[in-house]
């Protein structure tokens, strides 16, 4: 069954790639001219799956006389064709130098080691760190199945993103340390695709601008009311305003499912004891 130039000349023009040529608009194409085009509507639809702020870098990656243009995330893939694509040149590469990447991990060293402000300030010693607390909440997102809607990678990345400056201060100051802090971690990275990508996903969280940051937000939610729950297990205590800080602002279905699961558990658990 032929495929239509409109349908296709479609996508391209989506990732911002040049449309392929044919000598009727709305006939089928030939063998010939589906063999050269194949690969540049697979690479327009991998533009269309990358972050709004970097499909302006990918879209200049289209042919010119004939040649081939490595895009953000295809570096070193070859073609269908079977021959490697070459580097451009004026693209930035997707990956940081081993210097930035070497330096940047280390600085993330820092969220390893970091303990949780709110659990230190209630005497919880060897309390869970920033990275405890993200990782969790990216597990969260990578068991969470298919929902409508919603791109589990970007939830699992952005959980990994969204705590970079984690500290018991009025909220207005906390995203002002955060921002700052997020500038000297995307300097260190080299700037480049990576370092816009964590800025982005950084921003779009702390705005809550995206089905993927609300989910995320939920889970940042549950993993507090769940560290909460185990806390109160191990000590023994009744933390009783950690629960009370999330109630009826949960907004997803999942997140409302599983923390109505962990107060089901914290009842129970509260009921045995009084008995």
């Amino acid at each position: 069954m032929g495929v239509s130039t409109a349908a296709l000349n479609s996508l391209f023009l989506r990732g911002g790639l040049n449309p392929c040529p044919s000598s009727s608009g709305s006939a089928p194409w030939n063998s010939a001219i589906k063999l050269n085009c194949r690969e540049e509507c697979r690479r327009a639809t991998i533009i269309m799956q990358q972050p709004q702020s970097l499909r302006s870098v990918s879209s200049c990656a289209s042919r010119k006389d004939g040649g081939h243009v490595a895009l953000p995330g295809t570096e070193g893939l070859a073609p269908e064709n079977g021959t490697r694509p070459e580097n451009s040149g004026g693209l930035r590469s997707s990956s940081p130098s081993p210097s930035s990447a070497i330096d940047f991990l280390m600085l993330c060293q820092e969220l390893k080691t970091t303990k949780r402000k709110g659990w230190v300030n209630q005497g919880i010693e060897n309390a869970e760190s920033i990275a405890d607390h993200m990782y969790r909440m990216a597990v969260m997102a990578l068991i969470a199945g298919d929902l409508p809607g919603i791109n589990r990678e970007r939830c699992v990345k952005m959980a990994l993103v969204h705590d970079i400056a984690e500290d018991g201060i009025p909220k207005e100051e906390k995203s002002r340390r955060e921002r700052k802090a997020l500038d000297e971690m995307c300097q260190l990275l080299g700037g480049g695709l990576r370092a816009e990508e964590i800025r982005e996903l950084w921003n779009e969280y702390e705005n809550n601008s995206s089905p993927e940051a609300n989910l995320v937000k939920d889970f940042d939610k549950v993993e507090l009311i769940l560290q909460a729950l185990e806390y109160e297990n191990e000590h023994g205590k009744v933390w009783e305003e950690f629960f009370e800080s999330t109630k009826g602002k949960i907004q997803t279905d999942i997140g409302k499912k599983w923390a109505a699961e962990i107060h089901a558990r914290r009842n129970k658990r509260l009921d045995h004891t009084c008995t």
